[in-house]
C-alpha cells in the first residue's frame, strides 16, 4: 500500500511546507501550519462532469456584443443598492460578520422575499437543523412555500439537491462547515474552503444560479480562510456593527458588477431587519448643540453621502507621553492633523491628550474628513462651540492648505436637506456647478481661515 504524504498548511495565507514551521514564510503569523493529508490521485467523486464540447477560441473584443447582465431585485433598496441594483444571475458572494450579527436573519428574509415573488430558493445550513431554522422564520413571519430548507455539510449531496430542485437562488451557511470527501482534512481548514468554494463557484456558474455564501471572521475582523476566497468569488459584503446596538451596516468592499465601498444601512428590530432610507438622521439625532469638540462632515459611501458627527475631547495629559484615541478614523490620520495644527497653527498639543470618535459607530477611511476632524480638535482645545448649522468638508495637506475633494455636489444636496446653512469646503471646489438656494458655500484655502469661520469666539 502507497504511503500517504501529508502536507503543512498555513491556516491563514494557505502557505504548504513539507515540514512545520513555527512561523509561516507566507504571512509571517506565528503557530498557523496545521498538517493535512495530501488529496490522493486516485478516483474519487466528481460533482461536476462537464464535458468540453469545443476549445475555446480568441475573439476580437469589437466583436463581442454587450448586453447588460440581469439581476433579481429584493424589496430591500438598500440591499440592492449595495450589491449595484440587485442580485445578479450565476454571482457568487460572500458575506461575513461577526457572530451573533445578523447574518443569517438577513439572508433567510432575503430568500424569503424572492420566494414569495414565485422563485425557488434553497437555504442550506450547516450550523442549524431545520426545526432551527424553523424557529427563526415563524419569529420573521415567513411562509413562503418555494423557500426549502436544507441542513447538510457534503457538498456531493448539495450539489444533488441543487441538481434536482433548480433553484433560482442558493444560500450556503457557512462555508467553514462545508467539506469534500476528496479532501481529508477537516472542515474550515485551508483546503476544505478552497475546493469548496471553487466548487460552488462552478454550480453557479454552470448552473447560472446566484449563490451566497457566508464566512466566519477572524478576531481582527476579516474572513477566515486563505485571502484567495475573497479573489475567487464576485462580491465581498462586510454586515458590520454592534451586537448591543440596533443599527447595522451592509459594506461592499468588491464588486464585479457594481461600484464598491457602497453602504446599506439596517436597524435590527424583533421581526428582523429594516432598512433605513435616510442614516444621516439617524447619526445626527442626538447630536448636542453649543458643545465645543463637535462638527459634522459630509461623507461619501459609495455613490451615497452620508452625514456623521465627528466628536474630539482634548485634556491636558498626566503623563509625560500624551494619549491619542481614535473610534472610527484612523489612528495615524489623527496623529497627523494634530501635528498640522501644532505647526501651522500654534496650538500647543503636545502635552495634550486626544480623543476621537465618530458618532454612531461608522468607519471613515477617505481623506475628506480630514477638515472637520481638525476644527473638532482646535474646538475642544480652545473650548469654544462651532455653529451647529456647519458642514465641514476638506483634505488638509502637510502645509496646512485645504484640498480639492470628489462629489461636492452631493455632499452640499445632502447637508441642505437636512437643514444646514454653511459649508466649508476647499476653494477648487467651488468652480463647474451651481449650489443650492437656501445654503450657503464658502471656499477656503488653509486651515487657518477654516478654524477662523468655523469656531464661534
Amino acid at each position: 500500500m502507497a504511503k500517504r504524504k501529508t502536507k503543512f498548511v498555513c491556516q491563514e495565507c494557505g502557505y504548504e511546507s513539507a515540514k512545520w514551521m513555527g512561523k509561516c514564510p507566507g504571512c509571517h503569523n506565528w503557530n498557523t501550519l496545521v498538517e493535512e493529508m495530501e488529496a490522493s490521485s486516485g478516483k474519487g467523486r466528481h460533482i461536476f462532469n462537464v464535458a468540453r464540447s469545443a476549445v475555446a477560441q480568441p475573439e476580437r473584443i469589437t466583436s463581442i456584443e454587450s448586453q447588460e447582465e440581469p439581476r433579481i431585485t429584493t424589496t430591500m433598496k438598500e440591499f440592492n443598492r449595495v450589491l449595484g441594483g440587485g442580485i445578479v444571475m450565476g454571482s457568487l458572494v460572500l458575506i461575513g460578520g461577526d457572530p451573533g450579527i445578523g447574518k443569517s436573519t438577513l439572508l433567510l428574509q432575503i430568500s424569503a422575499q424572492l420566494a414569495d415573488k414565485h422563485l425557488p430558493v434553497l437555504y442550506i445550513s450547516g450550523e442549524e437543523s431545520t426545526r432551527q431554522t424553523k424557529l427563526r422564520a415563524d419569529r420573521l413571519g415567513i411562509k413562503s412555500e418555494e423557500l426549502y430548507v436544507l441542513s447538510e455539510t457534503n457538498l456531493f449531496d448539495i450539489s444533488r439537491h441543487v441538481e434536482q430542485i433548480k433553484p433560482s437562488f442558493v444560500v450556503i451557511d457557512s462555508i467553514q462547515t462545508i467539506f469534500k470527501e476528496e479532501v481529508t482534512s477537516a472542515p474550515g481548514s485551508v483546503s476544505q474552503v478552497r475546493e469548496c468554494t471553487g466548487e460552488l463557484m462552478r454550480l453557479a456558474k454552470i448552473n447560472n444560479i446566484p449563490i451566497f455564501i457566508v464566512g466566519h471572521v477572524t478576531k481582527e475582523g476579516a474572513i477566515a480562510g486563505p485571502r484567495m476566497l475573497e479573489h475567487m468569488v464576485d462580491t465581498v459584503l462586510y454586515f458590520e456593527g454592534e451586537r448591543h446596538h440596533t443599527y447595522r451596516i451592509l459594506r461592499g468592499v468588491k464588486n464585479r458588477f457594481g461600484s464598491t465601498n457602497e453602504m446599506g444601512i439596517f436597524e435590527m428590530k424583533e421581526e428582523g431587519l429594516r432598512e433605513v432610507m435616510n442614516p444621516s438622521e439617524i447619526f445626527l439625532e442626538e447630536r448636542s448643540h453649543g458643545t465645543s469638540g463637535s462638527t459634522v462632515v459630509a461623507s461619501m459611501e459609495g455613490t451615497r453621502p452620508v452625514l456623521v458627527e465627528i466628536q474630539a475631547l482634548i485634556s491636558p495629559s498626566s503623563f509625560g507621553n500624551p494619549r491619542r484615541m481614535a473610534t472610527g478614523v484612523d489612528h495615524n490620520r489623527v496623529s497627523l492633523l494634530m501635528a498640522v495644527l501644532e505647526k501651522r497653527v500654534g496650538l500647543m498639543l503636545q502635552n495634550q491628550d486626544a480623543y476621537i470618535k465618530v458618532a454612531g459607530g461608522v468607519k471613515l477611511d477617505e481623506p475628506a474628513i480630514d477638515l472637520a476632524i481638525a476644527v473638532s480638535i482646535a474646538s475642544s482645545f480652545r473650548d469654544n462651540p462651532t455653529r451647529p448649522d456647519d458642514i465641514f468638508i476638506g483634505e488638509v495637506g502637510l502645509t496646512g492648505e485645504i484640498r480639492r475633494v470628489s462629489r461636492i455636489e452631493q455632499r452640499v444636496q445632502e447637508a441642505a436637506k437636512l437643514g444646514f446653512k454653511r459649508v466649508i469646503c476647499p476653494k477648487n471646489n467651488l468652480d463647474g456647478w451651481t449650489p443650492p438656494r437656501d445654503i450657503q458655500v464658502i471656499g477656503v484655502q488653509s486651515v487657518q481661515e477654516a478654524l477662523d469661520l468655523g469656531i464661534e469666539r
